[in-house]
């Protein structure tokens, strides 16, 4: 491959651009579901609506065949509790979720008096991802141990050939989690949309969602995008929309120099675009203040994949330089959710390099594995992880071999995350039992979700929507769409492409980023938050109108700012609002100190009226039984799931 600077030092000069460029261009298209965000909750529920004989288009910023967070793979299909080898009752182990989620794992139990689940798509998880799994490997997804590859690995069933990971079952209690082949996932995904008739639209970015009569709060009808290639504008028209594009994870840091961009195993093309193009058009949210430490990968810290330390490392005992063990779970969610050892334990071997009692630095040590639990580690878990199979590619032309060498945790080498440096939490659109939104006609899918899980929840989630969708758009008609609302768009989105100089997208990310350091940081209080608004209003007013692309990549990276811009002025309204701190959603604030109030056990909602900020709240539980409303809403649903 042909590196930049060897393209530069060969010609002298940059290339022009390899694409036609057609800013003045405008397509219409038109179908009955539109999906935004080509990843694993997008694809799925382009298959799952179109598998109903609906009209489905799919839009995707990359390309599909490897786009989104979990396109290069995935090592654990998570929370099956529907398997044939499960211990647990689906339902009995959504419950459980929703009262100590995966991903409050590593707070002690005590500090738990709500856990802010989403209960909604916990229970569709639990019931169908069984399902979508088997669903999976009819498309050519491989799930089991066909070739007999790993007999003897602990966990192997040899009359189902599925590999129940060992330590995200600790004892073999719950049998709830299946090691994969996840690299295989994607490719065939984006096979069956095409086999489908799905219309794939890569390096699309969408930009708005059209609402009915062109006001906010309405149905949506359709969207907007443009081609991030040839800069083509684009209108879809659809009876119903289901949004996957994630979330944002590059709102507080802006680093392409140390880290290749800023955050991992995250998507580059994860900007907050959905969570934008919601908001403007009226859709309620909640959740929106919580942020969470962003310790993967900076450049500045390393993560945590790159050295033994997580769940994808199974079976790994952590020593330290002297060889002795440390109390350090062998990989995996022992009881709840933890990748590392609770705060109690973290704290113990804390104290123990201080005194002496454990020397650093810490190792995986490899060679003391059994070979099978060595190799299987080695040669299938890294290599089917995101992104960790260019981790152990790099290890290994470095020299690295796991028969012989122990593998650095750095844990404790470099100390925990500065707390500045910060990614979005867990908010996201609202959700009813149908997975729509508060907008007629707009489904959510994946981590665009508010308290979204991992790989098996988008997938589960993504077909869910798909299907409800699809159910929606067979019994509404097309609605026209505002010229004016389109005009309106077209103008926003080309306005940098008029400029030639002033300020580009790394400048204008880098100023959105120190003002959300600034001011949105660990602590907060009114006045920070206050001040936080003013900056992002200076920016909106000030530089977003000198802000200039020169090609459609640009532009694209421009739009992206845009998105992100309005993102960090959500989170920051929503952290005003919430008048007390939260441990479980990391959430402290000076002026408000005392931590999870019983008064302020609930979700805070926030949405756009006439462009007004609307704010109320739903009591934690507000989607009632789980278990009955779920069997209330899928009376039709005929799934592989079965009773215990």
């Amino acid at each position: 491959m042909t590196k930049w600077h060897d393209l530069l030092e060969n010609n002298g000069k940059v290339p022009s651009w390899p694409y036609p460029i057609r800013y003045d261009e405008e397509q219409e298209i038109e179908t009955d579901v539109l999906v935004i965000g080509g990843g694993i909750a997008g694809c799925w529920a382009a298959i799952s609506a179109a598998r109903t004989g609906v009209k489905v288009a799919l839009l995707e910023k990359g390309d599909t065949v490897r786009s989104g967070a979990g396109g290069p793979g995935c090592d654990h299909w998570c929370v099956v509790p529907a398997n044939p080898h499960s211990k647990v009752d689906p339902d009995e182990w959504a419950k459980r979720l929703t009262e100590y989620p995966v991903h409050a794992g590593d707070l002690p139990k005590d500090a738990l008096p709500l856990t802010y689940s989403n209960g909604i798509g916990t229970q569709i998880q639990c019931r169908e991802d069984y399902d979508t799994l088997l669903e999976l490997e009819q498309m050519g997804g491989k799930i089991r141990d066909t070739d007999d590859e790993w007999i003897g690995v602990e966990g192997r069933y040899d009359d189902t050939k599925f590999m129940i990971s060992p330590r995200l079952s600790p004892d073999h209690a719950t049998e709830v989690t299946i090691r994969v082949w996840g690299t295989t996932f994607k490719p065939a995904l984006k096979k069956e949309c095409q086999r489908l008739g799905v219309q794939v639209f890569d390096r699309v970015m969408v930009t708005s969602l059209l609402t009915e009569g062109g006001s906010q709060g309405t149905r949506a009808i359709g969207a907007t995008g443009f081609n991030n290639r040839t800069g083509e504008f684009i209108v879809f028209k659809s009876k119903a929309t289901v949004l996957a594009t994630s979330g944002d994870s590059s709102l507080w840091l802006l680093n392409t120099e140390l880290a290749g961009y800023n955050t991992f195993p995250r998507s580059r093309a994860m900007t907050g675009d959905g969570i934008s193009m919601a908001w403007n058009a009226g859709a309620g949210f909640t959740l929106m203040e919580s942020t969470g430490m962003a310790n993967l990968g900076t450049g500045f810290h390393h993560t945590w994949y790159g050295g033994a330390g997580d769940a994808s490392y199974e079976n790994i005992q952590i020593v330290d330089n002297n060889g002795k063990k440390l109390p350090w779970p062998l990989q995996g969610w022992p009881d709840g959710g933890a990748m590392r050892p609770s705060p109690e334990d973290m704290g113990k071997i804390a104290q123990g390099v201080r005194d002496g009692t454990y020397a650093l630095p810490f190792f995986g040590d490899f060679p003391a594995m059994p070979e099978i639990e060595r190799k299987v580690t080695w040669k299938m878990m890294l290599d089917q992880e995101s992104t960790t199979r260019n981790i152990t590619n790099t290890y290994e032309r470095a020299g690295f071999n796991p028969d012989k060498h122990l593998l650095m945790n750095y844990t404790f080498i470099e100390g925990t995350s500065h707390s500045h440096w910060r990614t979005a939490g867990r908010g996201g659109p609202l959700v009813d039992w149908d997975l729509k939104s508060t907008l007629d006609g707009l489904y959510i899918g994946g981590s665009q979700m508010y308290s979204a899980g991992d790989h098996s929840w988008a997938a589960s989630t993504g077909r869910y929507a798909g299907r409800k969708a699809a159910a929606y758009a067979s019994q509404v008609d097309k609605a026209p769409v505002s010229r004016d609302q389109i005009t309106l768009e077209k103008t926003r989105i080309y306005a940098p492409i008029k400029r030639s100089d002033g300020v580009d997208w790394k400048e204008l990310h880098a100023g959105i980023s120190r003002a959300m350091q600034y001011f949105c940081s660990d602590y907060k209080n009114e006045t920070l938050l206050n001040m936080g608004l003013d900056a992002l209003q200076e920016i909106q007013e000030v530089f977003v109108p000198r802000l200039y692309a020169l090609d459609p990549h640009k532009l694209m990276r421009s739009i992206e700012d845009l998105s992100m811009l309005t993102h960090g002025q959500i989170i920051l309204q929503a952290s005003l609002e919430r008048k007390a701190s939260s441990r479980v959603l990391n959430f402290f604030r000076i002026d408000y100190p005392e931590i999870d109030p019983p008064e302020w056990n609930k979700f805070m909602t926030i949405k756009l009226e006439n462009n007004r900020i609307v704010t109320g709240e739903l009591p934690l539980d507000y989607w009632g039984n789980m278990k009955e409303n779920y069997e209330a809403h899928n009376t039709d649903y005929t799934g592989v799931y079965q009773e215990k």
